[in-house]
């Protein structure tokens, strides 16, 4: 029965979509991009294929989890550069930015999860191994992995206590979780949460993510402007705080703060997204001289007084940290925290509004003095003229946490070998 309401939800899921496409961007890029998908994949897959190598493949949501996964993808190839990869996303704002990515043989949409999807999906592919990243638990293609004994791993996993896994109804769901031959968790909430409905294929190996910011970390782009941005009139560096991915609620609490805040202080705001009316609203609000990124070879030369930053492209804010002494991370105002883990690497006092609760970083950054989760403006006030005067404890905090998290990625390849 729960199989039938299920098969038909993710139908009418589909066809919901469908009906939105005309009127909206991601719906029209979700449907747009799985139109004749068997003959789009088969082709693809074909082409990079003729010989019939075997294929693994990865599965990720949207971007977040592409980017937890790819420390995971990457390790595999660079071990074993015989197997072709197949990335598939749930997601437009996954596939969208990371379609053309070098580490993945084909990228492709995961279709519609039902059940002659699941299995016509395998059947092209027909794939060694399958990861799943994080979150997903696409009842019909884990069964078809089953059926087809193909080995399949979840790794980064996070469970809690509220998830339909735990409920004394959520028997359907649970039986999901048999279809893995492994399951990897971030912590030891969710290794005991798991254990105790019976699920003991289970190994706390901690969260990938670490390992790919700290690669990123490692890989950082020197950005020539930004250092000179930083300097005061005499020359020296100003105290910087990093906006990273800033939505409207996060600038509702920050631009108040800013415009108040009489200390040294130069501002480098990255928005979630990109939008010229909405980065001029904020430049506008804001006291003192700004500038967009992309006019700042113009002017920096002759504006020394210049105070605020604005980023006016994508791809740049993870090498922006480096030069951060602070940094707030949006999107806690709203659905949820953006990652801070990209800044914490860097060793810098970390801020973000209140909606942190399912990120266990944020928890423990929290816990150990490395970050501050602020309610408001006052809030954020306090917060921030406390780590002004001493911000030593927490940028110490900060580094070495994400340090001490690192190596996720080679207890999954450990297991990963057993297979091969």
């Amino acid at each position: 029965m729960v199989s039938t309401l299920y098969n038909i939800g993710i139908r009418a899921y589909a066809t919901l979509l469908q009906l939105a496409a005309p009127f909206n961007q991601k719906a029209r890029q979700w449907v747009e991009g799985r139109r004749d998908w068997q003959g789009n994949l088969g082709q693809k897959l074909g082409a990079v294929n003729p010989d019939g190598q075997p294929v693994v493949w990865f599965h990720a949501a949207s971007l977040g989890e592409f980017e937890q996964g790819r420390p995971v993808m990457e390790a595999f190839r660079a071990e074993f550069p015989a197997y072709k990869i197949v990335l598939t996303f749930f997601s437009p704002s996954g596939y969208e930015v990371r379609k053309t990515y070098a580490g993945a043989d084909v990228i492709a949409y995961l279709p519609a999860d039902t059940p002659e999807n699941a299995r016509a999906f395998l059947t092209i592919v027909q794939p060694k191994l399958a990861f799943f990243i994080k979150y997903e638990f696409w009842a019909n293609y884990l069964h078809a992995l089953r059926a087809a004994q193909v080995p399949t791993i979840s790794f980064s996993a996070i469970f809690r206590a509220n998830q339909l896994f735990f409920k004394p109804w959520g028997g359907f769901y649970r039986e999901l979780l048999t279809c893995f031959d492994s399951i990897f968790v971030q912590n030891e909430e969710s290794e005991q949460l798991l254990r105790s409905i019976g699920i003991t294929h289970v190994t706390r190996a901690g969260d990938t993510r670490f390992d790919r910011v700290a690669q990123v970390a490692a890989a950082r782009k020197e950005i020539p402007p930004v250092a000179e941005f930083k300097k005061g009139p005499n020359g020296q560096p100003v105290p910087l705080l990093v906006v990273g991915s800033a939505w409207q609620a996060d600038m509702d609490v920050l631009i108040p703060f800013l415009n108040r805040f009489e200390q040294p202080l130069k501002v480098i705001i990255a928005p979630h997204e990109i939008h010229d009316d909405e980065i001029e609203r904020w430049r506008g609000q804001l006291k003192g001289e700004s500038v967009r990124y992309s006019e700042i070879n113009e002017r920096m030369s002759t504006e020394i007084g210049i105070r605020s930053l604005f980023i006016d492209n994508i791809g740049m804010l993870s090498s922006l940290y480096q030069y951060g002494d602070f940094a707030y991370i949006g999107g806690a105002f709203g659905k949820g925290l953006h990652n801070i883990l990209e800044a914490a690497t860097f060793g810098v006092p970390v801020f973000f509004g209140p909606n942190y609760t399912k990120f266990q970083e944020a928890i423990d950054l929290i816990e150990e003095g490395g970050a501050f989760s602020v309610a408001g403006t006052e809030q954020l006030r306090t917060a921030f003229e406390k780590q002004y005067g001493d911000r030593t404890k927490a940028s110490i905090v900060t580094k070495e946490y994400v340090k001490r998290n690192t190596g996720a990625t080679e207890k999954v390849m450990q297991l990963v070998r057993l297979h091969m």
